[in-house]
C-alpha cells in the first residue's frame, strides 16, 4: 500500500495507479479486521465463556422442558437417591456458584488470567445444578413448591448467563470501563438470585427435618469470625454494636419460640431453625466488623468469644430440632431441646454482657431507643382506640386533674433532653445515667398524656387523636435524638454527627413546646383545629425531612399495597377541602389527623416498594411523586390555616389548586406503581382480577382436597364370603376423579375469563363494570360452589368408606357438584366465543365433572341397593303379626313426617339465602345465578 502511495503522489491522476492503491488499501483493512478477530477470539477466558454460555443454554432448555411436564402434572421422578441427598446437592452447587461471583467479576473487570480457569470451575456446577433441581421438582409433591424450584433454577441459569455475557465483553480488561457496568449489575444480579434459590431450599430442606445444611452455615458463620481481613462496608463500632444487639434479641425469641413448638407443634421447628441460623450469620458478620473497630483490643476479643460460644449452643440446638422432628413423640429429645434452647439464651446474655462492657453509655442508648419505640407502638394503639370512640375514663375525671402532671412531666423532659446532649461528650456512665433518665420521664409523660386524653371523654375523640398525636411526637423525636447522641458519642465537634445531634435537639424541643400549646388550648374548641393544623404540618414537615435524608426502610411493600395507600390521602384532601370551605373548627382537626397520618403512610410505602425496585429511574420516580405528595398536602394545610384566619376568595380559590396538585401527584404515584408492576399490573379492586383470583384459589382449594381424598382407604371390613366389598374402592376411584376434573374445570374456566378479558369483551379497567361486575361476581360465586361442593364431596366419601356416614349423603354431595359444575359453565358461557380454544376446554372440564359425578352416584346406588337387601321374617301369630303390621306402618308415617320437615327445612333455607337480593337483579339476564 506504501509503494502503490508513493507511486500516485507522483502521479494522482493515473487510474490504474489508484486502482491498485484502493486493492492493497482493502487488503490492509482486512487484515487488521482479522487481527483484531483473532486477539478478540484468543483473548484469556473468551473460549470458555462460550463454551459456558452453550452449556447454560442446554441446562436451560432441559429445566424448560422439565416446567413444561410439571405443568402437565406428567413430571417423573429423575435421579436416583431420596429428596434430602438431592437438595444437600442442590444446595452445595449454588453456594460453590455464589462464592464464584465474585472472584468472578474481579476477574472480567481486570484480571484476565483469571477469568477462563474461574468460568470453568463454575460451570462445572451448572449441570448437577440443573439435574439436581429437577430431581427434587419431581419428587415434591406440592404443585406450587415445584413449579417455584424450577422457575428460581432457571432464573439462576439466566443471571449466570448474563455475567458470563457480560465477562466475555469485559474481558479482564481494565481500560473497558464502558463494559465494567454491565458486570456489576449482572453480578449483583446473579448473587440476588442465588441467595433466593438457597434460602427457598433451607426453607424446605429444614421443614423436613434436614439440618446438616444449617450446622454447616452455622459451622461456616464461626470460622468467618476470625477471618483477618478487615470489613470494608464502612460502619462504627456503635453501628456494628446496635445491629448485634437487635440479631441476638432476635435469637432468644427464636431459641424461646422453639421450646413452645416442641410440645406443641413439632413441624415448626424446621422454620424456627432456618431463622435461628439465618440470624447468627448476620451475627457473625457484625461481630467480625465489631472486632475489627473495636479500639479495645480487650472487649473485642471478650465479644468475639461470647458470640463463638453462641454459634456452638445453635448448632447444638438446631441439632436437638432436626431429631425431634425424626422423633416428634421422643421426650427425651424434647428434654435436650429445650436444655440447648436455654443453653442459646445464656449465651445470648453473655453477648450481650460483652457488648455492654465496652460501651455501657451506647448500650443503653440502644435499650433506651427499643423502650421509646414500644412506647411510640402503645400510643398508635391508643390513637385506634380514641378514633374508635371507645378511650373513656372515670366519670369524675376531668382533663384539670391532669393537666398540671402533663405540664410539669414535659419541663422535666426538656431537662433530660439537655442532659442526654451533653452525655454525648461525657463519659458512658454519664451517657447511660442520662438515657435511662430520659426513658423514664417520656413513660411517665406518656402516660399522663393517656389519661388525660381519656378524661376528655369519647365524644371528643378528635381531640383526643390531637393531644396523644402530640405526645406521640415528642417520643419519636426522643428516639432520633438517642439514636443521634448515640452516634455522637465520643466524636469530634467537628464530626458530621454532632451537627445531626444539634438538629434532632431542635426537633425535640419544638415538639415539646407544640405539645404544651396542645395541652393548654385542647379544651378550647375555638383553637384547638388550629392547633391541630399547626402540629400536623410542622410533623409532617419533619416527616418529609426523614423520608429525604434516610434510606430506612422498616418493611418491604409491593406495588398493591401503594395503590391501595393512596386512597386515605384521596379521602383526607377531600375533608381538607371541606374544612377550608366551612372553616369548622370540627372539620379542621378530622381533616388535620386524617391527612397527617395518611401521608406518614405514603411516605413509608413509597420506601417500601422503592426498596424492591431495581431500576434507577422507577425507584427515583416513585420516591420522587411520594415527596411531591407530601409537600403538596403540607401546603394544602397551610393553605386552610391561612383560609381560616383570612376568608376570602382568592385563598379559597388557591385552595382548589393545591389540592389539584395533590391529586396530580397520587395519579403519579399509581402510574408508577403501575411501571413498577409492569405487564402484571392489575387494580386490585377490578372484579375480573378479583373473579381470576377467586378461581384460582378455588383450584388450589380443591387439589388440596383432591390430596385429602388420595390419601384415604376403605375401611376394613371383616373377612366374608361376599363379592360386594369392592365398592367402597370404586367409589373412591370416583371420588378422586371427581376431585380431579373439578381442579382442571376451575382452571379452564379462569383461562376462559382471560380469554374474555384480551378479547375486549370484560373490561380491563374499573370504569365499564356496571354490567361486567355481576357477572364477574356470579362467576366468583360459582367456583366458591365448585370448591365447597367438592371439598363435601371428600367428606362425605371418607365418612362414608369409614362407616360414618350413609350412602344418601355421599349421592347428595356428588349431585351438589354437578349443580355447582354446571352453574359455573353458565357463569362462563354468558359472554364466552362458543368457538374458542378455552370455551372447548371449559366444556371438556364440564363433562369430565358430569361424567365422574354419574359414575359416582351409580357406584353409591350399588351399594344403596345392596344394603337395603333386608329379609323379613313375617310372624303367623294373630296378636303379634297385627303388632308387626303396626309397627312397619308407624315406621311409614315417622318418615314420610321426617321427609315433609326436611323440605320445609329446605324451603326456608332458600327463602332466606334470596330474601337479601336486590329486587332489581334479574338471575335470568346473567344466568350466573340459580
Amino acid at each position: 500500500m506504501l509503494m502503490a502511495a508513493k507511486q500516485l503522489a507522483v502521479n494522482a491522476r493515473d487510474p490504474p495507479t489508484y486502482q491498485t492503491y484502493s486493492t492493497h488499501s482493502h487488503s490492509l483493512s482486512e487484515a487488521i479486521k482479522r487481527l483484531v478477530s483473532s486477539i478478540r477470539e484468543g483473548a484469556p477466558g473468551h473460549k470458555e465463556c462460550d463454551n459456558a454460555i452453550q452449556q447454560l443454554n442446554l441446562a436451560l432448555h432441559d429445566l424448560d422442558q422439565a416446567s413444561l411436564a410439571a405443568v402437565g402434572q406428567s413430571l417423573s421422578i429423575r435421579g436416583d437417591g431420596s429428596l434430602q441427598m438431592h437438595q444437600q446437592q442442590l444446595i452445595n452447587c449454588a453456594r460453590q456458584l455464589l462464592e464464584h461471583i465474585e472472584p468472578i467479576r474481579n476477574a472480567a473487570k481486570g484480571e484476565a488470567e483469571n477469568l477462563g480457569h474461574l468460568v470453568t470451575s463454575a460451570t462445572s456446577y451448572l449441570e448437577p445444578l440443573k439435574s439436581g433441581a429437577v430431581a427434587c421438582a419431581s419428587r415434591t409433591h406440592n404443585s406450587k413448591l415445584q413449579m417455584a424450584l424450577l422457575d428460581q433454577s432457571k432464573t439462576v441459569v439466566e443471571s449466570m448467563q448474563n455475567l458470563l455475557i457480560a465477562a466475555k465483553e469485559a474481558g479482564g480488561n481494565s481500560k473497558a470501563t464502558h463494559a465494567h457496568e454491565a458486570v456489576d449489575e449482572t453480578s449483583d444480579g446473579a448473587r440476588e438470585m442465588l441467595q433466593e434459590l438457597i434460602q427457598t431450599l433451607e426453607d424446605t430442606a429444614s421443614s423436613s427435618g434436614l439440618v446438616s445444611v444449617l450446622v454447616d452455615n452455622l459451622t461456616k458463620a464461626i470460622t468467618k469470625i476470625d477471618a483477618r481481613v478487615p470489613p470494608k462496608d464502612g460502619l462504627s463500632f456503635v453501628d456494628y454494636q446496635t445491629d448485634m444487639v437487635k440479631l441476638a434479641k432476635q435469637i432468644a425469641r427464636t431459641a424461646q419460640e422453639m421450646m413452645s413448638k416442641s410440645l406443641t407443634n413439632v413441624q415448626e421447628l424446621g422454620g424456627l431453625a432456618n431463622l435461628l441460623a439465618r440470624d447468627y450469620n448476620s451475627l457473625a458478620n457484625d461481630c467480625h466488623g465489631a472486632v475489627h473497630t473495636s479500639t479495645n483490643p480487650q472487649i473485642g476479643g471478650k465479644i468475639k468469644t461470647a458470640v463463638q460460644q453462641l454459634g456452638n449452643s445453635c448448632i447444638d440446638l438446631v441439632t436437638e430440632a432436626g431429631n425431634l422432628q425424626c422423633n416428634p413423640n421422643d421426650t427425651y429429645a424434647k428434654r435436650d431441646l429445650n436444655e440447648r434452647a436455654r443453653k442459646v439464651l445464656e449465651n445470648v446474655s453473655n453477648v450481650l454482657a460483652a457488648l455492654q462492657s465496652g460501651s455501657k453509655g451506647t448500650q443503653a442508648c440502644i435499650n433506651a431507643a427499643s423502650t421509646v419505640s414500644g412506647i411510640i407502638g402503645d400510643l398508635d394503639t391508643t390513637i385506634m382506640f380514641a378514633t374508635a370512640g371507645t378511650l373513656n375514663a372515670d366519670p369524675d375525671e376531668s382533663f384539670n386533674d391532669h393537666r398540671e402532671n402533663i405540664l410539669k412531666t414535659a419541663k422535666a423532659l426538656v431537662e433530660d433532653t439537655k442532659t442526654l446532649v451533653a452525655g454525648a461528650a461525657a463519659n458512658q456512665e454519664h451517657l447511660a445515667s442520662a438515657a435511662q433518665n430520659a426513658v423514664m420521664t417520656i413513660t411517665k409523660l406518656a402516660d399522663c398524656v393517656k389519661h388525660g386524653a381519656a378524661s376528655l371523654g369519647s365524644e371528643q375523640s378528635e381531640a383526643q387523636v390531637l393531644l396523644i398525636n402530640a405526645v406521640k411526637d415528642v417520643a419519636s423525636a426522643l428516639a432520633d435524638l438517642i439514636s443521634a447522641t448515640k452516634n455522637a458519642s465520643g466524636k469530634s465537634v467537628q464530626d458530621t454527627s454532632m451537627s445531626t445531634l444539634k438538629d434532632s435537639a431542635k426537633v425535640m424541643v419544638t415538639n415539646v413546646t407544640s405539645l404544651l400549646k396542645t395541652v393548654k388550648t385542647v379544651e378550647d374548641e375555638a383553637a384547638r383545629g388550629t392547633q391541630a393544623l399547626e402540629s400536623s404540618i410542622e410533623a409532617i414537615g419533619q416527616e418529609m425531612r426523614v423520608y429525604a435524608s434516610t434510606e430506612r426502610v422498616e418493611k418491604k411493600l409491593t406495588p398493591d399495597e401503594l395503590v391501595l395507600v393512596t386512597k386515605p390521602i384521596t379521602i383526607a384532601t377531600a375533608k381538607a377541602v371541606a374544612a377550608g370551605n366551612s372553616c369548622r373548627q370540627e372539620d379542621v382537626i378530622v381533616a388535620a389527623n386524617m391527612g397527617r397520618k395518611a401521608i406518614f403512610d405514603l411516605l413509608r410505602a413509597c420506601k417500601g416498594v422503592a426498596a424492591t425496585v431495581d431500576e434507577d429511574h422507577l425507584k427515583r420516580r416513585i420516591l420522587g411523586a411520594g415527596n411531591n405528595c407530601g409537600i403538596a398536602y403540607k401546603e394544602l394545610l397551610e393553605q386552610i390555616n391561612l383560609i381560616i384566619q383570612r376568608p376570602t376568595g382568592e385563598n379559597k380559590l388557591l385552595m382548589g389548586t393545591i389540592s389539584k396538585r395533590v391529586a396530580a401527584a397520587i395519579s403519579d404515584i399509581v402510574q408508577s406503581a403501575e411501571a413498577v408492576k409492569g405487564n402484571e399490573w392489575a387494580d386490585p379492586h377490578d372484579p375480573t382480577v378479583i373473579a381470576e383470583n377467586e378461581l384460582l384459589s378455588a383450584a388450589n382449594s380443591i387439589e388440596a382436597a383432591a390430596r385429602k381424598l388420595s390419601q384415604l382407604q376403605p375401611r376394613q371390613h371383616p373377612k366374608q364370603a361376599d363379592e360386594g366389598l369392592h365398592f367402597d374402592e370404586q367409589i373412591l376411584d370416583a371420588a378422586k376423579s371427581i376431585a380431579a376434573a373439578t381442579t382442571a374445570l376451575v382452571k379452564a374456566a379462569s383461562m376462559a375469563q382471560r380469554e374474555l378479558v384480551a378479547q375486549g369483551k370484560i373490561g380491563a379497567t374499573r370504569a365499564d363494570f356496571a354490567e361486567d361486575s355481576e357477572w364477574s361476581q356470579g362467576l366468583v360465586s360459582a367456583a366458591r360452589r365448585v370448591a365447597a361442593a367438592t371439598h363435601n364431596l371428600c367428606d362425605a366419601a371418607n365418612a362414608m368408606v369409614q362407616g360414618q356416614a350413609s350412602e344418601e349423603k355421599l349421592i347428595s354431595s356428588a349431585k351438589q357438584v354437578a349443580s355447582s359444575t354446571a352453574q359455573l359453565l353458565v357463569a362462563c358461557k354468558v359472554k364466552a366465543d362458543p368457538n374458542s380454544v378455552a370455551m372447548h376446554r371449559l366444556q371438556n372440564a364440564g363433562n369430565a365433572v358430569k361424567r365422574a359425578t354419574e359414575v359416582l352416584v351409580r357406584e353409591a346406588q350399588k351399594v344403596k341397593e345392596w344394603t337395603y337387601e333386608e329379609t323379613v321374617t313375617v310372624d303367623q301369630r294373630m296378636v303379634t303379626g297385627m303388632a308387626q303390621l303396626i309397627m312397619a306402618q308407624e315406621d311409614i308415617l315417622i318418615k314420610e313426617r321426617e321427609l315433609e320437615s326436611a323440605r320445609k327445612k329446605l324451603e326456608l333455607i332458600r327463602k332466606a339465602k334470596y330474601k337479601d337480593r336486590p329486587m332489581e337483579y334479574d338471575s335470568t339476564d346473567s344466568g350466573t345465578d340459580f
